[in-house]
This record gives structure tokens, sequence and C-alpha cells, in this order.
């Protein structure tokens, strides 16, 4: 590998934050557990070797060349089984892909959907074809050509439309207890939506409706459920994770009252204020004071 590729995963990020987009060889060490934590950037990967994962409800026992895509708002996580590990890796932003509003969105995708097809099996045929492909965008990115975007969008979708055309992994088994993997899922994907980071990346998922959209299954079916598996209600998780959040930004950051509320999602501070007295018996602003 070459110096750009031996950089770290926070470079890639922060390549990530400044044009959506980032694909790079990988060459790993085994025995490892990966935990996917970007929330916004979905992933390709291309990869040769055993592994392990574990993707929403599913886990999958892989022993060979896979292609594999990840959605941010389902949690994941992939332990490797062999001593080595070789193939590619693409993120990319959906704000990247998706040029039009007409354009599907990649939540619904049968690759990227929740209960879709996130693993396929890859014959060497096809190995060869999908590595000329990533090869290809690894170049590309590095080019000063103005319409490069264009062209990775383009790679992107022939990598999706070619996935079309193939069978889907079967080397998996779910959990015997469907309320425990939905609450599972659910609160895994809850905890997923912090910390907040920037006051322009407000809290999207604010109340159960929210989550079983996201999750796509009914609200009636989460919150059952949820207080089955838990003794809580959907709603009484969020509340105590948005009031968690927000105490922690009222203690640690300089932002004022109508920036943390506008950053967790309320339109309005007087929303914030009430929803927070609410909760903790006390207003934002007496609490930050008693913080200080």
């Amino acid at each position: 590998m070459d110096r750009k590729e031996k950089r770290s995963l926070s470079e890639y990020n922060n390549e990530l934050k400044l044009k959506g987009f980032n694909v790079f060889q990988i060459e790993s060490d085994g025995q490892a557990t990966k935990i996917y934590s970007r929330k916004d950037f979905y992933k390709i990967c291309l990869t040769t070797g055993k592994s392990l994962i574990h993707y929403a409800d599913r886990s999958y026992d892989m022993d060979g060349t896979i292609l594999f895509f990840g959605n941010p708002h389902i949690p994941y996580s992939w332990e490797t089984i062999s001593t080595t590990y070789v193939g590619y890796t693409c993120l990319f932003s959906e704000d990247f892909l998706k040029q039009s509003e007409r354009t599907e969105s990649l939540q619904h995708s049968p690759f990227f959907k929740i209960g879709g097809t996130p693993i396929l099996e890859i014959t060497d045929n096809q190995r060869d074809f999908l590595n000329s492909i990533f090869r290809k965008m690894i170049e590309e990115q590095q080019t000063d050509y103005v319409y490069k975007d264009e062209l990775i969008r383009n790679y992107i979708s022939l990598i999706i439309h070619e996935s079309l055309k193939l069978q889907p992994s079967e080397h998996f088994d779910k959990h015997k207890n469907a309320s425990s993997r939905i609450t599972t899922v659910f609160l895994e994907l809850l905890e997923r939506q912090f910390p907040i980071e920037s006051i322009d990346r407000p809290l999207s998922l604010r109340t159960a409706q929210d989550y079983a959209k996201a999750l796509s299954i009914h609200v009636n079916y989460l919150n059952k459920a949820v207080k089955e598996i838990t003794g809580k209600s959907t709603t009484n998780h969020i509340t105590d994770r948005i009031i968690t959040e927000a105490k922690a930004l009222l203690q640690h950051t300089e932002w004022n009252v109508s920036d943390i509320a506008y950053s967790l999602g309320f339109d309005y501070p007087t929303y914030f204020n009430n929803f927070f007295k609410k909760v903790t018996g006390t207003n934002p602003k007496a609490l930050r004071d008693q913080l200080v």
C-alpha cells in the first residue's frame, strides 16, 4: 500500500466531511472487531477472507469474497476471523450520490434497507470485474478531472446495478425472539444518534414514529416489542437519551440554550424549555448555572 492508503481512519473521515466520498484499499490483520460508527455515510466493501458480520437482526458467517452494503442508520459490527483480510472500501454520503429529488433514497434500496440484502457472495470472475471498478475509483479520486465526482457516482451506480443481478447470501441466522431482535436494533439505533457534534447537524429522529419509519416497521409493533423487553416505552427511552445529551451539552459546551434546543430537534427554545422542565423539574439555564 502507498502512503495515502496507510493514512488513519480519522484522516479518511476528514476527507469525507469535505466532499462526501472516499475509496481506499484495505489490508488488515484479523482477530479484530470493527464497529462502523459514522452516522452519515454509506459503505460498500469488497473483501476476501473469513469473517462474522452482525447486521441489524442478523448474523452472517462468511468465508470467501463478499460485497457488503452498510447503512449508517442500521447498527452493525464486523469480526475478522482470517489472519489477513484484503479488499476495497467505498464510503459516501447520500447527498453525494443523490443528485436529483427523483432519485430513490438509498434507505429504500434492496441492499441498504433494514430487512434487505446487505451481503452478496462473489465469484472469482465477479471479483475481478468489481476490483477493476474500485481501482478506477481510487485512480479517479486522485485526479484533477473537473467531472470526477460525476464519474465516481457512475461507478457506484454500476456496482449497485451489477449487484442487483446477483443472488443474496443465505449464510445468516436470525434472533429467535422477534421482540428482542427489534428492541436491540432500536436501542442501538437510538445510541448512534449521539453525541451531537454540531449545531448544523441537528437530531433527526425524535419520536417513536421517526424510529419506526427508519426501521421500516409499524410504530405499534416497535412500541409493543420495546415495552415487552425493557419494561419502558419507546418514548421514555428516547426522552431519557435526549435529556442525557441535553445535560452534557449544557455542561460541556458554550452553546446557548437556543442552539442546544435546535441541535436536539426542537423548532423553538420554548418547546425545549418546557420539555426539559417537565422531565427534570428545572429549566436548562438554571441547570447550567448549577453546573458552573
